[in-house]
């Protein structure tokens, strides 16, 4: 974890519960924190799946891992070290979408068990969703249209996650996506009936 600079700081509640948002919006505010390989199909069906809930009325946002390191995490590398910070500072940032009632996609290798853990350990109970977007090696250099693999086995990009650097499966993921078998639809498809299921799409009655 980043060291703390100042100590003389104080939390702020506001007046505006987590509840009055959520029944504002008529969802329950998530983290669903696609993790994978590069190529697996993270960022596509985040996309994907933020569009089909707008689609739907509800209100959805993604994170994607790119998109972070221009302006947020621009300062942090690939180093083992400066990967689990690009993780903490997410986490801190899906966890206030998540109590704003968001549902919000993250889009991230995050290639450490360790750090996943301590992004559901900053949220409550239900706020983090892991789903292991499954893809084998083979599949997801097959996909390569940025060229990233072919330029890490030739040794040009050094702590590629696959090839130089490991990646650490989840052990016990909310849900798998084998997208070496279902198609973006599908996978879309059962990522939305799980937050219907498990009634992150709606509030309770007199919530």
């Amino acid at each position: 974890m980043a060291e703390r600079k100042s100590d003389n700081i104080t939390w702020h509640e506001g007046q505006v519960t987590r509840a009055d948002r959520e029944a504002i919006c008529g969802q329950r505010g998530v983290t669903i924190w696609l993790t994978g390989l590069s190529g697996s199909g993270k960022s596509t069906i985040a996309v994907a799946a933020e569009r089909e809930l707008i689609r739907r009325g509800r209100l959805a946002y993604v994170l994607d891992g790119d998109n972070i390191r221009h302006g947020l995490n621009n300062n942090l590398g690939f180093s083992p070290e400066d990967r689990t910070e690009n993780i903490r500072r997410i986490g801190e940032v899906s966890k206030l979408f998540t109590e704003s009632g968001v549902i919000v996609f993250t889009s991230f290798i995050s290639p450490y068990r360790s750090d996943r853990d301590a992004v559901r350990a900053l949220m409550g109970p239900g706020d983090f969703v892991e789903v292991y977007v499954d893809a084998s090696l083979e599949t997801c250099e097959s996909r390569d249209v940025k060229g990233l693999y072919k330029k890490a086995r030739a040794g040009e990009i050094p702590e590629f996650t696959g090839i130089s650097a490991p990646y650490e499966a989840p052990e016990s993921p909310e849900l798998v996506l084998d997208t070496n078998r279902q198609s973006v639809e599908e996978s879309v498809e059962r990522l939305v009936e799980y937050l219907d299921a498990k009634g992150y799409l709606s509030v309770p009655s007199g919530a």
